[in-house]
């Protein structure tokens, strides 16, 4: 068993290394995206929202003023604070702006059924002589503050531009990254905890999974998020033929909805050069409960890989990338189980004399986990601060390293709490509470 562990935990080990050197060099070497005509096309911005009184009259403003062209469709899913009345209030005054009602029991079932409602009301919306491929729909949080330019990048000859592109995602930013006191009645631990857990959530998404998109990008298997992610109506139209809506019933809707865009034939664009704005979240336990959700996701659009596999619309790298992603998390528990397996026969053995480490190798054990144990994380620091925060100092950098190697253990912990869910059969989806909210409403917050 223990050679057995060992020999998982080295292939393992060296696979993550040769996907880390993939996906930094396409980052690397990226450029710039041109821009596009935002009037070739007609947008509407989905905005799904649950008991989101704290934030969504300023997202409406946000969008209204930075995308004007674009109408805003906000989903209520049946709230019990006063979203809907607050949304109702601008759509009284401002024809680009609706309210979509959701009412249970046929509302709270996830974040998919919520848009499959506003896909449903657009398509109601439009003349009937509408262009449909013409028409871009992108969805954005309830706390979402969008890029001046996104229109024109998603616009952009290399996005929308392309008859062939059926979706595109930016690149999502943590806006409270510089937040200096996340929780302002909390002491120092606290607050310095909160600030360490915001600045990896900033690091993750604009380094590590920035650069997971631009290796996509060539493998054509780019991914789409929940926030920021454009999609062409006449695209939802193909999905929704085949299975009667666009979005389906996976906790990861957003990866989701792109696997069912590449197999319609369609292509996935990663716009680099705009982004998103979210809240990235200051507490461990709302975070667990966030990324527990999304690893569940994650392992439930599994089930597509057969289809996958099948596909002669992908490449054969296209395949691997897609299901190495789709398997990461039942990798990286097995990953765990290996060096918790190792390091208990070592202790056991250092302890009863039956392992006799010499001195000798010490340093260089040390070292080799050091360049593979934590240089494959510890990398992110320095790239962080290149292409993202320049002005930040060089030893900040190095801590930063330092810190996406301590923080990417939470996947273990989601990835086991997810496995959990699914022997228990819990496949209810739990909003995760924004900072702001001080209660939030509804029984399925449970479930998490």
């Amino acid at each position: 068993m223990i050679a057995a562990a060992s020999v998982y935990s080295i292939i393992v080990t060296l696979t993550f290394i040769v996907y880390v050197i993939l996906i930094v060099i396409p980052y690397l070497r990226r450029r710039p995206d041109p821009e596009g005509r935002v009037e070739a096309f007609q947008w509407h911005m989905f905005v799904p929202c649950r008991d989101e009184e704290v934030v969504i009259g300023r997202t409406i403003r946000m969008l209204r003023t930075t995308v004007p062209q674009a109408h805003v469709w906000v989903i209520d899913d049946d709230s019990d604070d006063d979203t809907a009345a607050i949304v109702q209030a601008a759509a009284d005054v401002d024809p680009f702006v609706h309210l979509v009602q959701r009412r249970r029991p046929e509302a709270r079932t996830g974040k998919g059924d919520a848009l499959n409602a506003a896909y449903f009301r657009l398509n109601a919306f439009l003349p009937a002589d509408t262009v449909r491929a013409d028409v871009i729909v992108c969805v954005v949080d309830a706390d979402g503050e969008v890029a001046e330019n996104i229109l024109r990048q998603a616009a952009s000859p290399k996005a929308f531009g392309d008859p062939e592109v059926g979706a595109a995602q930016v690149t999502v930013f943590m806006k409270n990254r510089d937040d200096r006191t996340p929780v302002p009645e909390a002491g120092r631990a606290r607050n310095t905890f909160g600030r360490f857990l915001i600045r990896m959530q900033d690091m993750e998404f604009r380094g590590q999974i920035a650069a997971v998109q631009a290796l996509r990008g060539w493998t054509q298997t780019v991914g789409l998020g929940g926030n920021g992610q454009f999609t062409r109506l006449s695209v939802l139209d193909d999905i929704a033929a085949r299975s009667d809506r666009p979005w389906h019933g996976s906790l990861l809707e957003d990866y989701e909805l792109g696997i069912h865009i590449l197999l319609t034939g369609h292509k996935n664009r990663h716009l680099h050069d705009t982004y998103v704005a979210q809240e990235a979240l200051h507490d461990f336990r709302r975070f667990a409960v966030q990324r527990t959700r999304w690893a569940q996701g994650n392992m439930q659009c599994i089930r597509y890989i057969p289809e996958i596999v099948r596909s002669r619309r992908l490449s054969t790298v296209g395949i691997l990338e897609v299901c190495y992603y789709l398997l990461l998390p039942v990798f990286q528990l097995f990953a765990c189980l290996a060096a918790v397996t190792l390091v208990i026969a070592a202790v056991v053995g250092i302890a009863t004399g039956a392992v006799a480490v010499p001195l000798m190798l010490l340093l260089p054990l040390a070292v080799s986990y050091l360049v593979l144990g934590i240089g494959p994380f510890f990398v992110w620091g320095p790239l962080y601060r290149r292409h993202c925060e320049p002005d930040a100092g060089f030893w900040t950098s190095v801590m930063w390293g330092f810190g996406v190697w301590l923080y990417d253990y939470y996947v273990y912990v989601a990835g086991a709490r997810a496995i959990y869910r699914i022997a228990r059969g819990r496949n209810g989806w739990a909003k995760t509470r924004r900072n702001a909210e001080v209660d939030v409403a509804g029984p399925i917050a449970k479930d998490a």
